[in-house]
């Protein structure tokens, strides 16, 4: 159903730190930059974006929204989740953990990144 996922970013040389802290942590590759300045991270068949915004306006966090990245296991959401903070991300929400859900127990690790954007680490437990 989806091509991709984009943020906006006001800094896109912070966002770049950022971003290649997340997805090296979890085996992806450091950003590719297009000629329009926007990063671009493809990894496990998905294409993840982040752009100055196009009408040259402030960007801003949406609110509500969350972008999921699926983890394969625990500690690959741990590892995502510390690199993050130490690339300038804020942990946000209950620690890194399981969630009981009727069903379905999910371990989960949310961020900020340094725009505001909520980004969640999902592992879905067997």
């Amino acid at each position: 159903m989806y091509s991709h996922m984009m943020v906006g970013s006001n800094n896109i040389d912070r966002s770049k730190k950022f971003y290649d802290a997340l997805f090296k942590s979890i085996g992806g590759p450091e950003a590719i930059t297009d000629p329009k300045g926007r990063l671009m991270y493809m990894h496990n068949n998905g294409i993840f974006m982040v752009t100055p915004p196009i009408n040259g306006e402030a960007a801003t966090a949406g609110n509500g929204m969350t972008v999921g990245f699926a983890m394969e296991s625990p500690d690959q959401a741990d590892a995502w989740h510390k690199a993050g903070v130490e690339a300038g991300g804020t942990s946000i929400e209950d620690p890194p953990g399981v969630r009981e859900n009727p069903g379905m127990n999910l371990y989960l690790a949310y961020l900020r990144d340094p725009d505001g954007n909520k980004l969640c680490a999902l592992h879905r437990m067997g």
